[in-house]
């Protein structure tokens, strides 16, 4: 368990059934229930049945869902992600990456500042910044040559 998560015996646990109020599995954020994967702090279910989803491209939907999220931190769903599908017996495939990639952007160190768990949000990629004082201060730039207007 990468972030300190726990695994929960259950010597009554298959992957066809199991208690839907067994905890499976839990970390900081995140709780594998015999129903699905639970955010600890707001309650927010995602059932077993559909932790599968995938998206008309064949992208996992909840990676990419869940990265909308501002209170999902990345590798804390990831890691209890992971556990809920070896807990269900659903089996990764080489869509599983690019859907967390996309949802949740680039590891550290591809020229990005790093954000919390290693990841940085699409949403901090593509999300305008506010310019620089310092580029306000010295004035709009130029460029050399003329300007003609189109007809």
């Amino acid at each position: 368990m990468m972030d300190g998560g726990q695994a929960f015996a259950n010597p009554a646990f298959s992957n066809q059934s199991c208690a839907d109020g067994a905890i499976l599995f839990r970390n900081d954020d995140w709780r594998v229930l015999g129903e699905g994967l639970e955010h600890r702090g707001t309650g927010y279910l995602i059932p077993r049945e559909a932790i599968d989803r995938r998206r008309h491209e064949g992208l996992w939907d909840w990676p990419l869902h869940m990265a909308e999220k501002r209170w999902c931190t990345p590798s804390l769903f990831r890691e209890a992600f992971l556990v809920a599908l070896d807990r269900f017996g659903i089996a990764r495939d080489g869509l599983l990456g690019p859907s967390f990639a996309l949802g949740f952007g680039i590891r550290a160190g591809q020229g990005i500042e790093a954000a919390e768990g290693g990841f940085v949000s699409l949403g901090e990629i593509v999300r305008p910044k506010p310019a620089r004082a310092a580029s306000r201060q010295a004035g709009p730039q130029r460029r050399g040559g003329s300007v003609r207007a189109r007809a």
